[in-house]
């Protein structure tokens, strides 16, 4: 009796010392940034858990999709939002989330994500935030499905894993291919890749994941997956962010540590 009650108390206080809050700080990027950054809004929203020590975090880089897109950070905190209270549920903090956002237009062309714009922000949240670099992971829901794919392409380097939803593999529409699609491949394989898909889904084919996964397993990744959802369409991401499986094969990756000369 004695046991339990000490093991119910430890997690009690361990919840306690990263208490979850659904109210995300926003932080805006310094000037000298926003003058670089072609189709980022300046602020962004930061999801920390209070009480934590100085130890460095896990970081979750969020993208939203494109009824996020805009000029009002606030818009896009639902799923930032329900991921947070995820990571609580399933016990997988403390750790961070960011959640930027995609502006509509800037210099005369339609917003999207870029990993020009994103690796700007990164390494600002490396020099402000408390980030364990050996564990950032990225993940996004449509739009930000492509943008994950996309930037885990350009920079996978900076990932312990990525883990796109629904998301298409081309710019120029949902179900655009890009013609870089061997180069992505060849990339993603280096990395750690959980694709997420409706196979109802008639806005972005869920083909265009079975295609990329595929691609990766051809050029030697030998951790990459996918998961359907066999009842789901679009909408698949609402189902994604309540399974356990999303965040317990996200937060189990981790990159090897940098070798010391």
């Amino acid at each position: 009796m004695r046991t339990n009650f000490l093991l119910i108390s430890m997690l009690i206080l361990r919840a306690a010392l990263w208490a979850q809050t659904d109210a995300p700080v926003v932080q805006t990027l310094p000037t000298a940034l926003q003058q670089k950054v072609q189709f980022l809004n300046p602020e962004y929203l930061v999801y920390t858990p209070s009480g934590s020590s100085n130890a460095n975090l896990p970081l979750l880089i969020f993208l939203h999709g494109a009824g996020g897109v805009g000029q009002d950070i606030q818009q896009i905190k639902g799923r930032p939002s329900d991921i947070w209270r995820g990571i609580a549920k399933f016990d997988k903090g403390p750790c961070l989330i960011v959640a930027p956002q995609c502006l509509k237009a800037a210099k005369g062309e339609r917003g999207i994500w870029t990993a020009e714009d994103l690796n700007l922000l990164l390494a600002h949240l490396k020099a402000t935030l408390p980030v364990d670099e050996r564990r950032i992971y990225l993940s996004g829901i449509s739009m930000s499905g492509y943008g994950t794919w996309a930037w885990g392409a350009h920079d996978p380097q900076h990932f312990a894993a990525i883990a796109p939803i629904v998301g298409g593999i081309g710019r120029e529409s949902a179900k655009a291919v890009t013609p870089d699609f061997d180069q992505w491949a060849a990339s993603l394989a280096q990395i750690p890749v959980y694709a997420f898909v409706g196979a109802r889904d008639t806005t972005v084919p869920p083909e265009r994941s079975e295609r990329m996964i595929a691609a990766i397993i051809k050029a030697g990744g030998k951790h990459a997956k996918l998961k359907v959802y066999p009842e789901e369409g679009h909408g698949a991401g609402r189902v994604v962010v309540a399974d356990r499986d999303y965040y317990d094969w996200l937060f189990a990756q981790g990159r090897a540590p940098s070798p010391r000369f």
